[in-house]
């Protein structure tokens, strides 16, 4: 089952979830929660297997989306390759990140890692609270509540030095045994699937609003050399 079935059967139903695209939004949430509402369920936005059952009665159990369900992952995943302009000029798409959650970023020469990972999850749960600072990769530290590295996970790196303050963020998408396989933004300088060192992993959490999984690593083999292209 994916996002397209869930806004096509709202559709049908006579909600509103936007363009029937597969893309999780908040025209979609928002339509889920007006269905939520009147069929006297928690009208959060998210779904859960009751909230499947009810709208899709037909969906197999413990297929819930598996990681289509993962809707803030699922929009990284849709923004691979975008890629800041070189030289002078900035990437519309990245500038309009931080304009539509009121941050003030004046070009992406800027290190954006957090702005990704800060659209990815304000444009997908938007009931969800983000640090003070988007733009600071170890204020993601903070973020939500903790987990273990698993797949959609928010993973927080050090750049330069534990103690430099610096940072690199981007979500899990899979680990060998020295690193991790990272969906981040201004990985050299675009959205794209990179490996960061285990020896850098400072923490992984996950959002407050969406009931945590049981934490399952997911091995993938390398080929590439591990990233240190993160600002």
């Amino acid at each position: 089952m994916k996002i397209l079935d869930v806004q096509t059967a709202l559709a049908n139903l006579g909600y509103r979830p936007g363009p029937l695209d597969g893309v999780w939004g908040r025209q979609t949430a928002a339509a889920v929660k007006e269905f939520q509402t009147r069929h006297g369920l928690t009208p959060d936005g998210v779904l859960g297997p009751i909230t499947i059952a009810a709208l899709l009665p037909s969906a197999v159990p413990g297929k819930d989306l598996e990681q289509d369900g993962l809707v803030w992952f699922k929009e990284a995943r849709r923004l691979i390759g975008t890629k800041e302009n070189p030289g002078t000029g900035s990437n519309p798409t990245i500038l309009d990140w931080a304009q539509n959650i009121d941050v003030h970023y004046p070009g992406d020469d800027i290190p954006w890692c957090g702005l990704f990972v800060a659209h990815c999850i304000t444009s997908t749960l938007d009931r969800e609270p983000t640090p003070a600072n988007v733009l600071s990769a170890r204020a993601w530290q903070s973020f939500g509540i903790k987990t273990g590295p698993t797949a959609g996970a928010i993973m927080v790196f050090w750049r330069k030095s534990r103690s430099s303050g610096l940072g690199h963020v981007g979500f899990y998408a899979g680990e060998d045994a020295d690193a991790y396989r990272i969906l981040g933004g201004n990985q050299s300088d675009c959205v794209s699937l990179a490996w960061v060192g285990k020896d850098r992993f400072v923490g992984a959490r996950w959002p407050a609003t969406i009931p945590p999984p049981v934490p399952k690593a997911v091995r993938v083999s390398r080929t590439d050399s591990l990233s240190w292209n993160e600002a």
